[in-house]
Order: C-alpha cells, then structure tokens, then sequence
C-alpha cells in the first residue's frame, strides 16, 4: 500500500483512534455538570446563611403565658452573665491575654447571645466572627495554663447555646451551613495551634452537629403539628360548610315539589279558563293562555336548576312531601325506638303554608333523631300550636338521657346535620330558632315560624322549662 493512501485503507488505527478519543469527550463535560452542581450548592448555602427563615419573631412568642415567652430572654441573660465574667478570667489568667482586649473578644462573644432570641442567624456570624478572631489573638498567648486550641472553654459553651437557638429557627440548608463553617473554621485554625496545646475543634465539631440535629428535629416536630391543626380547622370548616350546602340543596327540591304543586294548578286553572268561563272575551283568553305559558315555562326551568342540586346519580324522591298530619305518626315511631315522647298538637292550626308544613315536620324529625341519638330513653314533650298573632309555635324538649354521657352536653361527637338544617329552614321560612341545653341535662328546640305573610311582631322568648 501507497504512504498517501486514505483514512479509510486503515478501519483498524481509525477505529482505534476513535475510541482513544471518546472518553476526553465526555470528561469535560462531566467537569462541567460538576461544577456547576457545586456552584448552586454553595450559592444555595450562601443563600441561606444571608437569609433567616423568621426574621424578628422571638422564640416561644406563639407562647399563651407571658412568662414562657419570657423565658428565652431570661436563659440567654443567664448564660451571657457567667460566661462573660467566666471569658475575661479565662483569657487574663489562663492565656495572658491583656485586659482591655480580653474584654473586648468576651463581649463579643458572648453578649450576642440576647440577640440569637429574636435573630439567632445574625447573633451567629457575630459570634462566629468573634470566636475566630479570638482564637488568632491566642496565637502567640504565653500563659502558663494555655493547653486548649482553637476554642476556650466559655466558647464551647456559648456556641452550643447558640447552636439550640439555631435549630429551633432556621432552615435545615443553613443549619447544614453553619456546621461545615464551624468544621471548616476549626480546620483551618489548627494548621496555628501552638506546641504542646490540646484540640477540641473536632469536640465543637461533634457537640454542634448533634445539637442541630436534635433541635431541628424539634422543631420539625412541633411545625408538623401546627400544620396538623390548622388542617383539622380548615377540613372543620370544610365540612360545615359542606353540611350547609348539603341541606340547602335538600330544602330545594322539597320546596320544589312545594312550588311545583302550586304552579300546575295555576297552568291548569288557566288552561281550562276559556271552558269553564262561558262568552270569555278574546283579551281574556290570550291573557289566560301568556299565564298557562309561562307557568309551564317556570316549571321547566325550576326543574332544570333542580337537576344541577342533585347529587350524581341520585333520583328525585316520589313520595308526597309530609306535613303536620304526619307528626302524630313521627312521635309514635320514636315512642317504638325507646324514647318515651308524648304529643301536644292543636287540633286545628287553620291554614298552614305549604313551605312552613313541611318546615316544622322536618324540625320535629330532626329534633325527634338527636333525642334518639345523644339522649336515649329521655323523656320528651313536643308542642305544635298556633298563635292569633299569626305565629306557629314548635318545641321539642326532652329530658336528660339514661345513660351515663349520652347527652349532647356532654360533648358526644355528632355530624352537624340537624341544627344546621332547623336553622336553614326557620331562615328560609322567616321564623326563629332558640335551642341550647337545659340545667338538668336535657335539651330544647323551640321554633316560631309565620303562617301569615305579615305576622305579627315576635314577642320576647319564653322562658326555658
């Protein structure tokens, strides 16, 4: 073969040269991608470290009890009182460190510590700061009992102290931020440890890490419970509202059926008007035509926004709705479930709007199921009269139940549904609702409801028996 032949007369040395490239390729991208991963990781932590998480919120000021949220400021005003005196002694006698500067690094070591109640980040690089220039000031310290580098004694202390507050407040990047500074700090300061003195950096090292493990842990704690009960608070008011939502949609398409009645009465009564009227003018009969259709068109379009209440897959009911008739057999039915109930009904109520019969049935039922729920065998008195001022009168009071913690009183867990229903239902109607526990342990429903469209003004409650 010729010198000048091309690439492809050697596949073996292209192929082979080929792969000795491919991985000075890819390193350099490797590189890349790692090192801006280490980048966002400092920037994140830098981040962090210039950043409190609740800047100026105290430690325990969600605290009830004045004192308690007084106590952070009382530890801290007792560790800066014997660690700052402690500090001086420590650096004149031990390090031979001159009084005047002595002072200066003990103040700025420890006085920060009121600060770290309210801003344990900013009290941190204050203290940080401090404890590294101290440490650079024992360099060329000639005290005869000058055995512990980089940090004195008091520092230990103090900065553990700081490290709880840190924990109970900041990010766990920051925190995570502070060790490796205290780490890389300690490190740093051991490459000027003087001959013959002891290292605790990796004691601070180890205390530090520890200390912000367990207060974070704390505090993750204690954020997981208030997020717990503020959750329960807002489902609480969820389901309320649900409730209220669910029983509107009831009283709709019951009072459906009470308007529907009333409208086909009127689209027939105008549609037989022109037979039943003999020599009906022309004007008449269109009139009573407009009237029968729009009645009919009411119909359809009730019945249209009735479909929107309903639940999915649930069916209109087809039973007529009841009234008061139908209160004698309630209280029967309840007597049968255990509940020795009696009833006063008036024998005549005169005549009762459609909405308000249905309305004072349901606030017998409703009253009737939470006796037999929360009070069994208590005994029960319901009263339904009317008034000449034109007020229709239902009260439902029972007893004390027989068994022991069964009344509502007594804090039994209920759903909800039956006052919220009696008060929807005496608001759509115009009426009053007055229920409450009673001195012996029973329970009251008294509800007033108009039977006329002006009633008469409703006087001062009774008072309860």
């Amino acid at each position: 073969m010729t010198p000048d032949a091309p690439p492809a007369a050697y596949p073996g040395r292209v192929m082979a040269t080929e792969q000795r490239h491919e991985p000075h390729l890819r390193r350099p991208g490797r590189l890349r991608r790692f090192s801006a991963r280490s980048r966002e990781l400092f920037q994140g932590l830098g981040a962090a470290l210039t950043t409190p998480t609740t800047p100026g919120a105290p430690l325990l000021s969600e605290a009830s009890s004045r004192w308690v949220r007084l106590l952070p400021y009382v530890v801290a005003l007792a560790f800066v009182s014997s660690l700052l005196p402690t500090t001086i002694t420590v650096l004149v006698d031990d390090y031979g460190i001159n009084g005047v500067l002595a002072g200066a690094i003990a103040i700025a070591q420890t006085v920060p510590l009121l600060l770290a109640v309210s801003r344990p980040l900013q009290a941190w690089w204050v203290i940080f700061t401090a404890d590294v220039l101290g440490s650079l000031a024992l360099v060329h310290s000639d005290g005869v009992h000058a055995d512990l580098w980089p940090w004195t004694p008091p520092v230990v202390i103090g900065y553990c102290a700081l490290m709880v507050a840190l924990g109970l407040r900041e990010s766990r990047r920051a925190l995570f931020g502070v060790w490796l500074a205290t780490g890389a700090a300690g490190y740093v300061l051991e490459l000027f440890r003087p001959d013959g003195d002891t290292s605790v950096h990796t004691l601070l090292l180890v205390l530090s890490g520890v200390l912000l493990l367990l207060t974070s842990a704390v505090r993750a704690r204690g954020d997981a419970q208030r997020r717990l009960v503020e959750q329960e608070i807002i489902n609480e008011a969820e389901r309320s509202r649900r409730t209220l939502l669910e029983e509107r949609a009831r009283i709709a398409r019951e009072l459906h059926d009470v308007v529907a009645h009333h409208m086909s009465v009127i689209t027939v009564q105008a549609d037989s008007a022109p037979y039943r009227i003999p020599d009906l003018p022309d004007a008449a009969r269109e009139e009573f035509t407009s009237i029968a259709t729009s009645a009919r068109e009411s119909l359809a379009e009730m019945r249209r926004l009735l479909s929107v209440l309903r639940s999915d897959g649930s069916e209109g009911e087809r039973a007529p709705q009841p009234g008061l008739d139908r209160v004698q057999q309630l209280v029967e039915a309840t007597v049968r479930a255990g509940v020795p109930a009696e009833l006063s009904l008036a024998a005549d109520l005169g005549d009762v709007p459609q909405a308000v019969d249905l309305s004072a049935y349901r606030i017998v039922q409703e009253a009737l199921a939470n006796v037999v729920r929360h009070a069994p065998g208590a005994a029960t008195r319901v009263s339904v009269r009317a008034s000449d001022d034109g007020w229709l009168t239902v009260l439902v009071v029972n007893g004390p139940g027989e068994e022991a913690g069964s009344g509502v009183e007594r804090g039994a867990a209920g759903t909800g549904h039956g006052l919220v229903g009696m008060r929807e239902r005496v608001r759509l109607t115009g009426g009053s609702l007055d229920t409450g526990p009673l001195p012996d342990g029973g329970f009251r429903v008294a509800a007033r409801l108009p039977l006329t469209a002006d009633p008469a003004p409703e006087p001062a409650p009774e008072p309860a028996p």
